[in-house]
């Protein structure tokens, strides 16, 4: 399928992977890399609107990322309180909507009142989504889906058999979005890391070396060409596929 005939990615998901390598090869201490990251974040963002992206899923912290040293896991959260102060009303004004998805009651209260008042002031915005994924899993996203259904079942509002994969899909926390098309993971590593298990089933995959912040605008455009250049069939067939285009 050529780029000519295949629209960009309307959702894009990132695994931002590489900033303490990043530091580590240029000697200086690991939140000096994430703290490149950012900028990183500010370019994709800017390019992304600039492509026609509608959806921006980022994983800034996983569930699993509070095995890190403590020092570092606080750095992190300062570094995230600061992003927020200083960005948001840059994303408002530039018709972005923000959204966190996750488990945020394990942050600090007054964290969690950035996110509520980030979140509020974009909310009607309709320019690109921006999806920060902090505290999140995608084991937790399916399970706390099917606790609210198993809630409903307990109820007797719904009996077992009702539960869907749409149920399930309408519980997970990003269920007012469309599912990735095209999932990049930068710095060299060839898996998903409970990033979006559920919504990723027919996303395109795509893994560079490049670590987080050196990914550029260009490097970003290399990704989105090798998504162009991929034929989605969704359990069709080729020849499905071609007399769809055709008709």
């Amino acid at each position: 399928m050529s780029e000519e005939t295949s629209p960009v990615p309307q959702h894009i998901a990132i695994i931002m992977d590489g900033n303490g390598r990043w530091a580590k090869q240029r000697h200086q201490p690991r939140f000096m890399g994430h703290r490149a990251g950012v900028k990183s974040v500010e370019a994709i963002v800017k390019h992304c609107v600039e492509r026609g992206v509608s959806v921006l899923s980022l994983f800034a912290f996983s569930s699993e990322n509070w095995r890190r040293p403590g020092k570092e896991v606080s750095l992190l959260m300062e570094l995230f309180a600061l992003a927020l102060k200083q960005q948001v009303r840059r994303l408002h004004k530039n018709n972005i909507r923000l959204h966190i998805i996750g488990d945020t009651s394990k942050f600090s209260e007054s964290l969690q009142k950035q996110i509520t008042e980030a979140e509020q002031l974009t909310a009607d915005n309709i320019g690109l989504t921006i999806n920060i994924a902090a505290n999140y899993g995608g084991h937790w996203d399916i399970t706390q889906s099917v606790q609210k259904l198993a809630e409903k079942v307990k109820a007797g509002e719904i009996v077992p058999s009702d539960i869907t994969e749409d149920s399930i899909s309408n519980g997970l926390t990003t269920a007012f979005l469309p599912d990735p098309d095209l999932f990049i993971r930068t710095g060299g590593e060839q898996r998903v890391s409970n990033f979006l298990l559920w919504q990723l089933a027919y996303t395109e995959f795509y893994f560079t070396d490049t670590l987080w912040p050196d990914f550029d605008d260009n490097e970003l455009d290399i990704a989105i060409s090798s998504f162009c250049n991929r034929e989605r069939r969704f359990g069709k067939t080729s020849e499905q596929i071609q007399e769809e285009i055709n008709a």
